[in-house]
């Protein structure tokens, strides 16, 4: 029953985070691409320089949340409601990490706001907006918990993130979202993996 909840949740914040870009899509867009197109939701050409700056992203990402997690310690994260519960927890773990907010993030942010900024500003404005965005949005989730300088640096850590899985999606993998959604899900069961066996109490 747990895992069919956790399911359910993954696709009710999906349909929430993918609502504002099919509106937007059904109403602005005359060319009809195809929705799951005009997000980035494709298949990308897998070259080597795509692999090496997806795998760079990951390590970045991976190595830094280690030190953001230190400095969380003790204080309730998303990642928090699988705190000690070991391999059990793996298949609750994926659902959330790559579905629940990796996928729906990505929608939102890289497939639908990178994109529209981009097109209406360039890439380099649609970027910094969007990583911003992304930043602050982290950021709030934070802000009656803990002080203001641990804010700034998740801010500045998700949105760094942000920035480099836009710059991935948009530059490497030809408008896929696909890149980012691994990236950001790889590093989002990497958070609860460090709750799942308590390494970091």
């Amino acid at each position: 029953m747990r895992l069919f909840n956790q399911a359910l949740s993954a696709v009710v914040q999906l349909a929430l985070f993918t609502v504002i870009p099919f509106v937007w899509y059904i109403i602005c867009n005359k060319k009809c691409s195809g929705f799951l197109k005009w997000i980035g939701l494709k298949i990308p050409y897998a070259d080597r320089t795509l692999l090496k700056f997806t795998a760079f992203t990951i390590a970045a990402f991976t190595v830094i949340s280690i030190g953001i997690l230190y400095s969380l310690k003790g204080i309730d994260t998303a990642a928090g409601m699988f705190s000690g519960m070991g391999t059990a927890g793996l298949p609750y773990a994926v659902i959330y990490a790559f579905i629940t907010t990796a996928l729906s993030e990505e929608i939102l942010f890289r497939g639908f706001l990178l994109k529209r900024l981009s097109g209406k500003f360039g890439f380099p404005i649609g970027n910094i907006v969007q990583n911003i965005l992304f930043g602050l949005l982290h950021g709030a989730m934070f802000c009656s918990l803990i002080s203001s300088v641990k804010i700034i640096l998740i801010i500045a850590f998700t949105g760094f993130i942000a920035w480099c899985m836009g710059y991935v999606n948009e530059k490497k993998a030809d408008g896929s979202i696909i890149p980012g959604w691994i990236i950001h899900g790889i590093a989002n069961l990497f958070s609860a993996a460090v709750s799942m066996f308590c390494i970091i109490t």
